[in-house]
């Protein structure tokens, strides 16, 4: 049996905490938090991540843009028809296949991605405003090995 300490209010068991995997959950969830309540409303975090896609990588199929975010297609369709009638951004047949649509980022969607940088930037400085820059660094690097990414 195990001997039973008197639990801080609040507090989860103490075998959690030690587990990344239920940290990382915890740490997700306070960013969420944090980017959602400084960006304007919440489709705008899907919709930063269109935009920024675009502005990298230019033209590209709605498939190809979903798969290199993780999203599912249909759950970023009624997001890109919202985007485009607000001029965000544009679909263009596919010159090299006509059933697929091409979409590009317009001015107005560069506008709109640059402020979403400040809110973005504004978020991640109160999420990590306990952190040095060295120590964020290293946080970076450790969650990109983590997720397989190349640090960028």
């Amino acid at each position: 049996m195990t001997e039973r300490s008197e639990p801080t209010p609040g507090a989860p068991p103490a075998r959690l905490p030690r587990l990344t995997s239920w940290l990382l959950h915890h740490a997700a969830a306070r960013a969420n938090r944090v980017v959602t309540r400084h960006l304007d409303r919440p489709a705008d975090r899907m919709r930063y991540a269109i935009l920024a896609a675009l502005d990298e990588f230019g033209g590209i199929s709605q498939a190809d843009l979903c798969r290199r975010l993780g999203i599912d297609r249909g759950d970023a369709v009624d997001t890109l028809n919202a985007m485009a009638a607000e001029g965000l951004l544009r679909r263009e047949p596919d010159p090299a296949d006509r059933r697929r649509n091409v979409v590009h980022i317009t001015a107005a969607g560069t506008a709109r991605m640059r402020e979403l940088d400040d809110l973005v930037d504004a978020a991640q400085d109160e999420l990590l405003s306990g952190f040095t820059p060295a120590e964020r660094a290293r946080l970076s690097r450790l969650l990109h090995r983590l997720v397989d990414l190349p640090p960028g």
